[in-house]
């Protein structure tokens, strides 16, 4: 027995070099590409640097003939091995961008005409990897694009890398034994969040002007709030899901999907203007052919807004309340209405449903996923416990629920669902809290939500302890509400203060681990989360630029004439 875990724990770490001198290759390749993409530039450039541009900006830029495709390129290769080599953002290089940007001139050109993007690692693109940092997909090239990556394409985007994840996907820090830790760039110290931690990591750093990432619990609103740039999930089946990987294939409870990230909110809207085409509907049949909004997302009239600055289950820091509460007065003196909202039951969603569902086959399915695998050093807390005998956890549970419900009910939760009749009634418990939901939503009148995200970033380490935090995004995931995250301010001296003072719910494990991830942290970014019903993408993503455009008038920073409403609305 202890001969054969040798030659196993021995061949994965062969399989892992191989995979390690497989990226410094690509990464090679990438420096060669580079070389030879600005040999394609025979144009002289009108501007210094692609890198000052928003993404609507740049297309037209583009467009114009202002700035060749190959000289954006060029300038994104350069600067994402940059900040790679800083930060290890990226997992892989896509060779065939360059076949591309040889082939856009027999392209129509699309709304992304000539713009490089990054795509997440679990994102299918043919010919590569898609591993989720585990051993059993090194070596297990995707056989074709996800429908994403072809809309893209047929979009003239050009997809040139792809970006580090967690082990599994399924944690808050952005790290695996395959390519490594990401790190934030805006401080070394801190995890740039997960599981799409990589694409937010390599836009916040600049070696990215879009990026695609996937949010089962916010995946894509958490790593861009940690790297203050903007990310938005939205509806779930709004955007095509085929040819996108996960660890927990067949959970249903929590809705995942595909969405942008980018420094600005008009990058988002654009993003999703070139996704919800024809090429997709076509592609993919399942997705409703429901195209891009444009009057719900340029409109200007003042929207009725629910708020809320504590959802009853996890305590923010006093910098997030603080900033919920200066982007509540921003809207008001905006002449936006807002209406204080309490969202219903969130402790009994998070306890009898959220836990219940991800778990239900008692880890049985992600511990399959890491047979044979060296546990990433963030893992291992949660794998610790996934791997206790039911017994145990049934004792943890009886034992810890006095003191520590929410904690205890975690145990309770990894005790797996009993039978498919208890599976089926669990569904129907989803169903009647969603109804639930709504009805909550339809009492106070309300169109769109501002509510805390997960945040300031946390220190490495500390993220995989604390995915009960995730109470603020996981909640949308299982409503299917679409959602989205807005930088807004940083933390002060003040709020440092003021979190000397925190205790959270009940001064327990997770809330004394909360309170050591986020100490240290003025100066990093703080993003709210705004929030709208399903299949209201453009309005919530309307109210997201609302948030944004007050709080550069906020800060001074010039808005463009086109983009200063006075208000929006549905």
């Amino acid at each position: 027995m202890k001969l054969m875990r040798w030659l196993e724990t021995r061949n994965y770490y062969r399989l892992v070099a191989k995979a390690r001198l497989r990226r410094e290759a690509a990464f090679q390749k990438m420096e060669k590409a580079m070389i030879q993409v600005k040999q394609m530039e025979t144009s002289k450039t009108k501007i210094n640097s692609a890198l000052f541009f928003s993404l609507p900006d740049l297309c037209k830029s583009i467009n114009k003939g202002d700035v060749s495709p190959s000289y954006v390129l060029h300038t994104y290769l350069e600067k994402a091995l940059e900040a790679t080599r800083k930060f290890n953002c990226i997992t892989d290089f896509l060779p065939e961008c360059q076949t591309q940007l040889a082939d856009l001139h027999n392209v129509k050109k699309g709304l992304l005409y000539g713009i490089p993007i990054s795509i997440k690692e679990n994102i299918n693109y043919k010919g590569h990897d898609s591993t989720h940092g585990l051993r059993k997909y090194i070596n297990r090239p995707a056989s074709e694009d996800s429908v994403i990556v072809q809309v893209l394409k047929k979009q003239g985007a050009i997809p040139f890398v792809k970006t580090n994840v967690p082990q599994t996907l399924l944690s808050f820090e952005c790290s695996n034994p395959i390519y490594g830790q990401t790190i934030n760039p805006l401080n070394a110290m801190r995890s740039p969040g997960g599981s799409s931690g990589g694409e937010a990591a390599l836009i916040a750093a600049g070696g990215s002007i879009l990026g695609i990432g996937t949010d089962v619990g916010g995946s894509i609103r958490f790593p861009a709030a940690c790297c203050g740039i903007c990310g938005f999930k939205p509806t779930s089946n709004r955007l095509s899901k085929i040819g996108l990987s996960g660890s927990l294939s067949g959970q249903k409870t929590l809705e995942s999907m595909v969405g942008p990230l980018a420094k600005d909110v008009d990058s988002l809207a654009l993003c999703m203007r070139a996704l919800l085409c024809e090429d997709m509907f076509h592609l993919d049949p399942s997705v409703p052919p429901i195209p891009f909004n444009e009057q719900m997302y340029t409109s200007t009239k003042q929207l009725r807004i629910g708020y809320f600055e504590n959802d009853g289950y996890w305590i923010p820091t006093p910098s997030m309340k603080r900033a919920i509460m200066e982007t509540k007065r921003l809207l008001e003196e905006a002449g936006h209405t807002l209406v204080s909202f309490t969202p219903p039951k969130v402790y009994y969603a998070m306890n009898e449903l959220i836990f219940p569902g991800l778990l239900a086959d008692k880890c049985v399915t992600l511990l399959e996923s890491l047979r044979g695998d060296i546990i990433d050093p963030n893992l291992k807390f949660q794998m610790s416990i996934c791997c206790m005998p039911e017994a145990m956890k049934k004792f943890l549970y009886y034992l810890l629920k006095p003191f520590t419900p929410r904690i205890a009910a975690s145990f309770k939760a990894m005790t797996g669902i009993g039978s498919v009749k208890e599976l089926w009634k669990l569904h129907l418990a989803v169903m009647d809290y969603r109804d639930e939901y709504l009805n909550a939503w339809r009492k106070h009148n309300i169109e769109v939500l501002l509510c805390p995200s997960i945040g300031p970033a946390f220190k490495i380490g500390c993220a995989g302890k604390l995915s009960a935090a995730s109470s603020y995004t996981i909640i949308f995931n299982l409503l299917n509400f679409p959602a989205g995250v807005v930088p807004v301010t940083k933390v002060t001296e003040e709020d440092e203060e003021e979190l000397q003072l925190y205790n959270g719910y009940t001064n327990d494990f997770w809330d004394k681990t909360f309170k050591k991830a986020v100490t240290g942290s003025v100066g990093l970014p703080l993003s709210v989360q705004c929030v709208a019903l399903p299949w209201h993408d453009e309005l919530c993503l309307c109210f997201m630029r609302e948030v944004e455009r007050l709080v550069k008038k906020r800060k001074g920073t010039s808005v463009p004439p086109e983009k200063s409403h006075q208000s929006v609305h549905a």
